[in-house]
């Protein structure tokens, strides 16, 4: 059975489902939607989402607000 690391150390890698809740959609819309674009490690059946590759993706699809008063 695999350790789990303690709290204080920060991910920099998440799994499909953390990575979908992380970003705020769902599992299915995840893989159809966002996954494809993103470069995953894979190792066997396991998938991972470097969370560098969620900040890369977010700020790429993120469009300016037009007509924003401040």
């Amino acid at each position: 059975m695999a350790k789990k690391l303690p709290a204080s150390i920060p991910r920099i890698a998440l799994t499909p489902s953390e990575a979908a809740a992380a970003i705020g959609v769902g599992p299915d819309f995840f893989d159809a939607n966002v996954a494809p674009e993103l470069r995953l490690i894979r190792r066997g059946r396991k998938r991972l989402v470097p969370v560098s590759e969620l900040e890369r993706w977010t700020a790429e699809k993120a469009e300016p607000v037009f007509g924003r008063r401040t």
